[in-house]
């Protein structure tokens, strides 16, 4: 109280804001479904349908005890336990809103079966229950009520969980202290114990299955993020090995702007200018270009690419013959076919085709043991066919030490170029590879196609004689598989 003027002290501005943040948590009757079921799916609706069976099961006791030992029968014991059932259905879709309904539910039931006071007026007091009858909550109601606490702290947070069954409980014990009638039995300390068990449950199994959704969800970034990780190593992985392609080319610009003076009689000292300025900026671009492979080597210290001899030549489609040999040597029947005019092409077409046969001859060694293999390539007047296909194994592979990257490789050395790629299994069994990578590989930055000038039909024509990449049906997951 006020010394001064006797009013009493306004409430602390905390616990209002206590207060308010408790009501607006339990008065939030926003729609929050039941989640279903992930595994097995077969399941997934099995938690409504015992909840559905559980809300008829509660209307039907709640209403057979209301008419029952506690002598009220008639429609109103009909109603009490249909809103009862009831606010476990309503639960299932809209948490607080049940939660809310049962405890209306509960306080009907409770001034239904209470005694009358007439007493207070001198007249013989009205006991329609026997002595030791539990009150406020009957034996059918405490528990019902006590699954609706439960089905709430599924999906609300746990301050709400805590603020719900804080309020069931200070009412229950608000009725018990005000309205029970002497002669009937508590109910405080069995709610309390059962609407905190039900809360810390409902609790603890929210947690377990948020825990489940976060890591699913990280288990899908960590495989979106390994699998960019993967086509960033094979981008730097192909990068490394055009380095030797590119540096040829820029050491030979090089070498020519410094020997054209001395092919021209007299030359103009701007010309002599010009070609000392293409010769400086090609060898700064050199000097660059070095600096960055390095870098790519640093990030791959253990690649055998780099370790074996980081100064060899790169291969072309001349070495395929001692490739095929090696294979041959690892026990694989390997049959070679050539269709069209054997050319040098550009060295980067060269390379990239060299390094799709090797890669899917190594994949016929890992995953098709004993098979029989076919290498065919096909020269045609704007493209290059690959096709690399083998039969069944005759026996069953062995673990693979390999990283399982290996078509996405494929694909990235074929996109590169401008090119094309396909791998699947072949209908009679087995697995087959094919590749289309153009003579003048296309710039990817701007694509310009080469048209020869005097052929009135430019056409993409293909040798007859050519292995013809097909397009089979490529299953999930196949970069994982090969």
């Amino acid at each position: 109280m006020n010394a001064q003027t006797g009013a009493a002290a306004p409430v602390p501005s905390r616990i209002r804001r206590a207060l308010w943040t408790v009501a607006q948590d339990l008065l939030t009757i926003e729609r929050d479904p039941l989640p279903r079921m992930r595994k097995p799916r077969w399941l997934a609706w099995l938690p409504h349908a015992l909840i559905g069976y559980a809300s008829i099961f509660f209307a039907f006791l709640v209403s057979q005890q209301v008419s029952g030992p506690y002598n009220k029968p008639g429609g109103t014991a009909l109603a009490l336990g249909l809103l009862t059932g009831l606010s476990l259905w309503i639960t299932m879709f809209r948490p607080l809103a049940g939660f809310w309904l049962g405890l209306v539910a509960a306080a009907g039931t409770a001034a239904e079966i209470r005694p009358s006071m007439a007493w207070t007026a001198g007249l013989p007091p009205e006991i329609p229950v026997s002595a030791g009858e539990p009150w406020p909550w009957m034996p059918g109601a405490l528990p019902a009520f006590a699954l609706v606490v439960l089905l709430v702290a599924l999906r609300v947070p746990p301050r709400v969980t805590v603020e719900a069954v804080g309020l069931a409980v200070v009412l229950t014990a608000g009725a018990e202290a005000l309205l029970r009638p002497g002669w009937s039995a508590s109910t405080l300390t069995e709610a309390a114990i059962l609407f905190g068990f039900a809360g810390l449950l409902g609790y603890a199994l929210r947690a377990v299955r948020l825990a489940r959704g976060k890591l699913a969800e990280q288990e899908t970034l960590t495989e979106a993020e390994r699998a960019r990780r993967t086509l960033l190593e094979e981008r730097s992985r192909i990068a490394r090995e055009l380095h030797d392609v590119v540096a040829h080319h820029m050491s030979v610009i090089s070498i020519q702007a410094q020997v054209a003076p001395h092919l021209v009689d007299n030359p103009s000292e701007e010309l002599k200018e010009n070609l000392a300025g293409i010769r400086e900026n090609a060898l700064e671009a050199l000097t660059e270009l070095r600096r960055v492979l390095g870098v790519l080597r640093s990030e791959q210290p253990d690649d055998p690419a780099d370790a074996a001899n980081p100064h060899h030549p790169q291969p072309t489609l001349a070495d395929l013959d001692a490739l095929v040999d090696n294979v041959r040597g690892a026990g694989l029947e390997v049959t070679t076919e050539l269709a069209g005019i054997r050319r040098p092409l550009t060295p980067g077409t060269e390379l990239t085709a060299y390094r799709i046969v090797q890669e899917a001859l190594s994949n016929c060694l890992r995953h098709a043991p004993g098979s029989q293999v076919e290498v065919g390539i096909a020269y045609g007047p704007r493209e290059v066919h690959l096709c690399i296909a083998n039969s069944r194994p005759t026996r069953p592979p062995q673990p693979s030490p390999g990283t399982g990257h290996g078509l996405l490789g494929m694909r990235e050395r074929a996109g590169m170029l401008g090119g094309e790629l396909v791998a699947g299994p072949r209908p009679g069994g087995g697995y087959e590879v094919t590749a289309v990578l153009p003579v003048d590989p296309v710039d990817p930055v701007n694509p310009v196609d080469p048209v020869d000038p005097m052929d009135p039909a430019p056409q993409s024509p293909k040798s007859p004689q050519a292995p013809q990449p097909q397009q089979p049906h490529t299953p999930q997951n196949t970069e994982g598989a090969r």
